[in-house]
């Protein structure tokens, strides 16, 4: 993981770096084998809680070794935050997660895209279903939520009263009752682009970047058309950055890009002062841009 100084526009290695800290916290995460291997570890999906005194929580998608979701304490009251492993959760067999949202009580929803033994190939051919699953602190592990039943769902935000949860599912952003069963309560049209990732900005609108996929120059996605990872994620595309209400599902466009072969696959973005800060699946570098 990697520490942003977003007014310096620099970077810096977070963890493991050069030692990774390390106390599990056994009450809570008992059922975890331990930390995870600081040479194999793989992250993305970062979702945090601030806490009391410059301490928060993060919690982070993990891939490489295991699929778990990977639990960090964050003490940034220093000049410098410091980051410590104290648990995890581990993905029932054949699943990875791709995104994860934890409620106050430490409990935690995380989307699967692809059933198991399922590819990205396959997923974008057939429309297979994917699933949205929970853990709470206590639980032996993660289950499912019976209701959603989406394609390929993606980002994963909660609402402030955490009586929602919104998903990305294919191209629309949908709200679902934090209720189990859960219950569709509404949904976005169809967008002009593949939405990714969800944040919940400080004016309660959701942020959601993507690509727009269906851009010539690059080979065509769905239906019959064979999918090609590497062809798909070396095509540069166009991006959009949309805010959705929460409430009506009213989308509205704040930002695009065009092709870029130096940055592209844009999937999330986080305003930081006056800009937008932008992200990329397959990219060594992160974007901004002014808001206005």
């Amino acid at each position: 993981m990697y520490l942003v100084d977003a007014a310096e526009k620099s970077w810096s290695i977070l963890y493991p770096g050069e030692q990774a800290h390390a106390l599990q916290d056994r009450e809570r995460y008992g059922a975890c084998p331990g930390a995870p291997d600081p040479a194999k570890l793989v992250t993305h999906g970062l979702y945090i809680r601030a806490g009391d005194a410059g301490r928060s929580t993060l919690y982070v998608v993990g891939h490489g070794g295991r699929e778990a979701i990977e639990v960090f304490s964050v003490d940034a009251s220093g000049t410098r935050p410091v980051v410590t492993w104290t648990g995890c959760v581990m993905m029932p067999e054949g699943l990875a997660a791709n995104s994860v949202a934890a409620l106050a009580n430490g409990t935690l929803l995380a989307t699967i895209p692809l059933p198991p033994g399922k590819t990205i190939a396959e997923a974008m051919k057939e429309n297979l279903p994917g699933a949205v699953y929970q853990w709470s602190p206590g639980d032996r592990g993660f289950t499912k939520i019976e209701g959603p039943d989406a394609h390929f769902p993606n980002g994963i935000e909660l609402s402030a009263n955490e009586q929602e949860f919104y998903i990305v599912s294919g191209s629309s952003v949908v709200a679902y009752s934090n209720t189990r069963p859960a219950r569709l309560l509404r949904n976005t049209e169809p967008l002009a682009f593949g939405p990714d990732n969800l944040h919940m900005g400080s004016d309660g609108q959701l942020l959601t970047a993507g690509m727009i996929l269906d851009y010539p120059a690059c080979a065509k996605i769905g239906g019959d058309a064979d999918f090609s990872f590497e062809a798909f994620a070396n095509c540069p595309r166009p991006f959009i950055v949309a805010a959705v209400n929460p409430k009506t599902m009213e989308v509205r466009q704040i930002a695009d890009g065009p092709a870029n072969p130096v940055f592209s696959n844009a999937t999330m973005v986080l305003p930081v002062g006056d800009e937008l800060w932008i992200g990329s699946f397959f990219s060594d570098r992160i974007a901004y841009r002014s808001r206005h």
